[in-house]
């Protein structure tokens, strides 16, 4: 089951790796422990992350790759400019994510991309992909309700983020692995200001 889900989770990081608009300069919000760099076609000259949870990365591999290690977005002086900001499964963590989107604005290089990829939650396809993978799996381990956690942690529906971005950006493209929005595990959108 943890296979399956990794599988499903990976769409995410290809498809924001292949996408045709890189640069120099690269930010990725919510980095984890740096698994979208083994994705990325060849290592950026300047790839900068956020990420609040050090232990998370410390380890890495990937982690002679990164210019600059942020905790929160708020540190990153305005001055650093990016071709391209990514970020994989974090936008519905987050609390503040208006703010953040008004900062990944004004870090944004002219003519420079906004992608991210984000979990469909909210939709019955998400509800059901996890709960039949990692849910399962954390069930039989645990003997716990993974919906819980879930609850706790997801504090922003796919709709709701994509009525966020719209505020701040040009979405130019949205990919789903599934049928449509509505129908779907995952969604990447490309978004320019």
């Amino acid at each position: 089951m943890p296979f399956l889900s990794q599988k499903m989770e990976s769409w995410m990081h290809r498809m924001v790796a292949k996408s045709k608009f890189h640069g120099n300069a690269v930010l990725e919000i919510g980095a984890g422990t740096l698994n979208q760099l083994k994705y990325e076609i060849s290592a950026q000259p300047i790839y900068d992350i956020v990420e609040p949870f050090k232990k998370l990365y410390e380890d890495s591999p990937y982690l002679s790759e990164i210019r600059n290690v942020y905790e929160d977005i708020s540190q990153i002086p305005p001055e650093n400019g990016y071709d391209r900001i990514i970020s994989i499964a974090a936008y519905e963590h987050i609390l503040n994510l208006p703010t953040v989107l008004e900062k990944t604005k004004e870090l944004l290089n002219p003519g420079g991309w906004h992608i991210i990829a984000i979990p469909n939650e909210g939709h019955f396809l998400w509800k059901m992909g996890w709960a039949c993978t990692t849910g399962l799996a954390f069930r039989l381990k645990y003997k716990l309700d993974y919906s819980i956690i879930i609850k706790h942690e997801h504090v922003n529906e796919a709709d709701e983020i994509e009525c966020m971005l719209k505020q701040y950006y040009e979405i130019k493209k949205c990919q789903v692995l599934g049928i449509s929005k509505g129908l779907c595990l995952y969604r990447v959108y490309e978004s320019c200001a």
